[in-house]
This record gives structure tokens, sequence and C-alpha cells, in this order.
């Protein structure tokens, strides 16, 4: 079994708060790290359909059976569940109580907003990162390989083609959390409009353009990019709000939180199409990006990601923000530096003012060169990097 970066953080909130919830998408592995890290809990599946039963008709009695806790799967799934767990952790305020999963951010969040704020401690689990894999013995050395296979962890642990794993995968999201969601008339037109938004992955998100090429209307796609954000299959960047004296772009990017998921979306079907594909570094981006999301989310923290445009097309692909320090970062999926690389960097450090401003770049190859101000980072270096900047 592959390690969690997650668990210490899980173990730690099981130490000052009642509940601790895991969410994230669907097959990310929240129901292994939550028997994983609480093995002497009992579990219970809000999927199962006598188990939901018990819960919507006597959520008292079911609670009361489980005088110590328990792990409550997929809970989102009984909404009224919520009420009854605040009136319970009210009268034993005992740390590490009940571990909850989910896999949609309405369901799960909204839940713990409604009935649970300051009781439950939050953790975000996206897909297998590079240091995960990396821990496991299971990164590889080709970055083409990564971005095919991406990191669900069903990928890991079982003999199954991706392309195949994905196909199922879209069908059970599609036809059940979608459902779930929103009322969609036109499956079919959703799956055609998760295609399109993975062919974006990497780009200012423009919702006219992608409803005018999905022949939806403008408020549909917005409904629907809340739904693919809310269920993590895409990841909205926003923009940093600091100027510099000039006009910024306000449109967020979208990222898909897999980038093997966007790979097998636009027609990715093995790893040497990878290499020549007209959106290779788009998903390469997405890669990079998504890992320093998941080092976030590991250790427990809000994003603290931004990227910045201006008006003439000057673009950082990532602004790490520390309290008053922000770090940018390009990302490059060439294997080898070349001088243009820089060029972003440069100018973006200069409109700062800061004389001193460090940054740095992420490529594709495989040396390590501490600049003067500049640090380049091959793709799988961040394995020892990112832990220890832990956003």
């Amino acid at each position: 079994m592959i390690p969690r970066s997650a668990t210490d953080t899980i173990l730690r909130l099981a130490k000052g708060f009642p509940i601790v919830a895991i969410t994230g998408p669907r097959q990310s592995g929240k129901t292994t790290l939550a028997r994983t890290a609480f093995p002497d809990k009992p579990y219970l599946s809000l999927e199962d359909p006598d188990i939901q039963a018990i819960a919507e008709s006597d959520p008292r009695r079911l609670l009361a059976a489980y005088p110590d806790g328990a792990i409550l799967d997929e809970v989102q799934r009984t909404p009224q569940l919520f009420s009854y767990l605040q009136t319970r952790v009210d009268a034993d305020l005992r740390p590490g109580m009940f571990v909850l999963t989910g896999s949609q951010q309405f369901g799960l969040l909204s839940g713990i907003t409604q009935s649970l704020a300051g009781r439950v401690g939050v953790v975000q689990l996206l897909p297998f990162s590079l240091a995960e894999l990396h821990s496991g013995s299971r990164l590889v050395k080709n970055p083409d390989e990564l971005i095919y296979r991406g990191g669900y962890p069903p990928l890991y642990d079982r003999d199954i083609h991706p392309g195949d794993w994905f196909a199922a995968y879209m069908t059970t999201y599609v036809e059940r959390d979608v459902r779930q969601l929103i009322n969609v008339r036109d499956l079919s037109l959703f799956q055609r409009f998760v295609k399109m938004c993975a062919a974006r992955t990497g780009q200012l998100l423009n919702l006219s353009s992608l409803a005018n090429d999905c022949g939806i209307n403008h408020n549909t796609a917005a409904a629907w990019i809340s739904v693919l954000e809310a269920s993590y299959v895409v990841h909205l960047l926003r923009p940093h709000y600091r100027n510099f004296n000039k006009r910024l772009i306000k449109a967020p990017k979208l990222y898909f939180c897999d980038a093997g998921l966007a790979a097998w979306l636009v027609g990715i079907r093995k790893p040497e199409d990878v290499a020549f594909h007209a959106l290779r570094g788009n998903l390469f981006e997405t890669l990079i990006v998504m890992e320093f999301l998941k080092n976030c989310y590991n250790a427990g923290n809000a994003s603290n990601l931004f990227f910045w445009r201006d008006s003439r097309g000057l673009e950082i692909d990532l602004l790490l923000e520390r309290g008053e320090e922000l770090l940018p970062i390009e990302i490059k999926s060439g294997a080898t530096v070349v001088a243009d690389f820089m060029r972003n960097l440069k100018q973006w450090c200069a409109f700062s003012g800061n004389a001193n401003q460090r940054s740095w770049l992420v490529y594709g190859g495989d040396m390590t060169i501490d600049g003067e101000k500049t640090r380049i980072i091959p793709w799988n270096r961040l394995v020892d990097i990112l832990p220890a900047e832990n956003g």
C-alpha cells in the first residue's frame, strides 16, 4: 500500500476536533485512508441501502450504537445526519470520535458549514502526489508516462488499463454524482462539455466560448463548471489581486485535478501519444499545478496558489503566497532549459520592485540548477522540495 502524506495531518486534527472530515474526488483513497488511520473504529457506508435507511429513519439509534464514534463513509447521502452529529458531539466533546468522508463539496462541506462549524477538521484528499508515488516506489521516470496514467490509486493497486478505468470512472461519475447534483436531461451533452473542458486545461476559463462550442447557454455552462469543481474533477485557479500598475486579467484558469483523466478525455490512449500531442504543455502544467495544490491540501491548508496575467499577455503560471511574500513559479514542459523560459520571471520580478525577488522554474528535464535568484527544478525533484515547503 502506498502511504498517504495526509495521514499525519488527519491524526493531528483528530487530537483537536471531535470530528474529522476527508473529502475529495471519487476513488482518491478517502475510505482507505480513513480505515488505515483509524483501524479500530467501526466502519459504516452510507451508500449501503440498509445503513442509509436506518440513518434516515432513526439517526439517534444509529449514532447511539457507536458510543466511541465511527467512520461514516459518503455521509452526504444522508444530510439530515449532520444535525444529529452536532447534538452528539456537543454532549461528548472527546476528540477524534467520528470520521466523515464524502466525494461532493456541495454535500459534505455544506453540511459541515451549516451544522458542524467549529467541530470539524477538514482534509481534502486528491489522487496520489509525486511524493506519495515516490515513497511507494511507483514514480515513473518519464513525465509523459505520468501524464498518461495520472494519480488515481486504483491504477496503482490493480492490473487495469488506464483507458478502461477512466471510461468506467466517467460513466459512474456522470450517472451517479451528476444526476444527484443537477438535473441533466442530456447526459451525452454533459459528457461532451467535460471533454471540451479537458481540451482547455491550463487555459483561462472563457465561459461564453465554452458554452457556444457546446451548444448551451452561459448560465448552464457556469452551473456545470460548478458541478465539476464541487466533485473535484476540475480546479479553478484564481488570479492574484496585486496590480503592479498593470491591468490584470480577472478570469480564473481551468485545471483538471488529475492530468491522466484530462489526457484520456482529449484522446490520449498510450504514453507515446503524449509526446507530440498539441496539449502536452497544458497537461504538464496541469500535473505540476496540481502537485502544488496536493501539497497544500495534504498539510491541511487551504490553497495559497494563484496565477498572474496582465492585459498584454504577460503571465506567471503560479504564485505561491506566504503572507506578504509571493514566490513566482514558471512551468515549462521542455527537457532543455532555454533563455526564453526565464523571460516572464524576469519581467515580473522587475514589476514587483523587489531586487532580491527569488523565483522557481519547474521543467520537464532532470538537472537542478540553483541560480542567484531563480532555482531551476526538475519535475521529479518536487518530491523532495514541496513537502518541506508545506504550502
